[in-house]
């Protein structure tokens, strides 16, 4: 029986990684297109509207720098955990757990100034994110327990902490009836850049380009990327595989807590449920994209963030905002399967199992994607 399987190509495609991604962005706008056409809207003037919306102007650009923030924040902290062949699913409760930590610290020290306030709810982000991650961290190095359910499932944990501070404990006894937190402190509004832009920006640019050089030009990140790729390895050669999965997973939960943090002192003004806005399960997609480097995650995340805004000013057009969801899986997708093929091609095998690649001596692939 004759069936397609995939074979290695001997010279792959230069820059697979930014050229997936474009092949994944044109994907998108031509199946978008489609879907719009098809639902009575105009693809240009639906297109024209999100790219004014998300580039046109100073404020336009503010707003997209806004949104992608907390993209890039929680898609290095997917990163930092992939780059260990970790996938951490629960940066969206990481947020929640990192916001809450920084919303008490707020409550109990709105007397400082405001620098110092600033300082003191990032740290307490950061602790917060390590302390809702400790668990599936202990869990996944000394019982090697999936950290894909236990992250997953800790977010609805956080959400419902989040839920029963809103009705109990830290009501706003001023909110008439409202179940909501009382605000932060005005001193703890991070100081803005332009428009609606704010220093969070420059903390995620600073973390990105802190890890970057970390992986890449130090012995440390050098014995992670050792322990992701080839566990049996870097056991020989000295590496403590429990260490590296333990540090690897409370980073990753550390700065997914920062961003908690960082949403609730830049663009929100009190700790609430939809504080996370679905950032945390976004970052999958943006660390996913940009193959769990933080060059990557940085283009990714600006580009998640325009489409976001965009998607959100298309309802004065009668289209659905959720059009935006649809755009960044269609990109995902896209890119997915054009890396595939910038670095595989198709062969027939032939009858009885035998394969042409077989004979030319190159690996069958086969029983991979079987």
């Amino acid at each position: 029986m004759i069936r397609p399987v995939l074979a290695r190509r001997e010279r792959v495609v230069p820059a697979t990684q930014a050229a997936g991604f474009v092949v994944g962005i044109v994907v998108a706008l031509i199946l978008g297109a489609i879907l719009l056409w098809v639902s009575d809207h105009s693809p240009a003037e639906v297109y024209e509207r999100m790219f004014d919306s998300a580039f046109k102007g100073t404020d336009s650009l503010s707003r997209t720098l806004e949104r992608a923030t907390p993209l890039a924040l929680t898609g290095l902290s997917v990163a930092v955990a992939g780059s260990m062949g970790l996938w951490n699913i629960g940066a969206e409760g990481q947020m929640m757990a990192g916001a809450i930590v920084a919303t008490g610290v707020a409550m109990m020290a709105d007397g400082l100034s405001g620098p110092l306030l600033i300082a003191l709810m990032m740290v307490s982000g950061v602790v917060g994110g390590m302390a809702l991650m400790i668990g599936p961290a202990l869990a996944r190095s000394h019982l090697r327990v999936s950290e894909i359910i236990t992250t997953l499932m800790l977010v609805y944990v956080a959400i419902r902490v989040v839920e029963w501070l809103e009705t109990g404990p830290w009501k706003d006894p001023e909110s008439f009836g409202f179940a909501v937190i009382e605000p932060v402190p005005e001193q703890a509004a991070l100081p803005g850049l332009f428009g609606r832009a704010n220093i969070g920006m420059l903390i995620a640019l600073g973390l990105l380009l802190v890890f970057w050089l970390a992986v890449s030009r130090t012995a440390w990140g050098y014995e992670l990327r050792l322990a992701g790729s080839s566990p049996d390895t870097a056991r020989y050669a000295g590496v403590s595989l429990r260490r590296k999965v333990l540090t690897a997973l409370l980073l990753s939960g550390g700065i997914a807590g920062l961003a908690g943090a960082v949403q609730l002192t830049g663009s929100a003004v009190r700790l609430e449920s939809g504080l996370s806005n679905g950032y945390g399960f976004a970052g999958i997609i943006v660390a996913a994209l940009a193959l769990m480097r933080p060059s990557g995650v940085a283009v990714v995340a600006f580009v998640f963030g325009a489409v976001q805004v965009g998607g959100q000013s298309i309802q004065t057009l009668g289209v659905s905002s959720a059009i935006a969801d649809i755009l960044q899986a269609m990109i995902l997708f896209g890119a997915l399967v054009a890396v595939v093929f910038f670095n595989y091609r198709i062969q027939w095998s032939g009858p009885g199992g035998e394969s042409s690649i077989a004979e030319s001596g190159e690996p069958d692939l086969a029983g991979e994607v079987a």
